[in-house]
C-alpha cells in the first residue's frame, strides 16, 4: 500500500485486484474460492485501503 495520497483510487483498487486475481490464478485459485473466504475482493481493498493508517490485519 503506498504511504501518501492516491491520485485515482478507483484505478488504484482496481488494479490492485486485477493483480491479485491473476496472482491467485497463477497458484491455482480459483475466484470461487477467494469469493467464499473474503466475499468481494474489490471490497476487501477498498476496505484496506481506507483503513491503511497502519497496524496489522488481526
Amino acid at each position: 500500500m503506498p504511504e501518501g495520497p492516491i491520485d485515482d483510487p478507483g484505478r488504484f483498487v482496481t488494479d490492485l485486484a486485477d493483480r491479485a486475481m491473476r496472482a491467485a490464478n497463477a497458484e491455482g485459485i480459483s475466484i470461487q474460492e477467494i469469493d467464499e473466504e473474503i466475499g468481494s475482493v474489490y471490497e476487501a481493498i477498498i476496505h484496506a485501503v481506507e483503513h491503511r493508517e497502519g497496524g496489522l490485519a488481526d
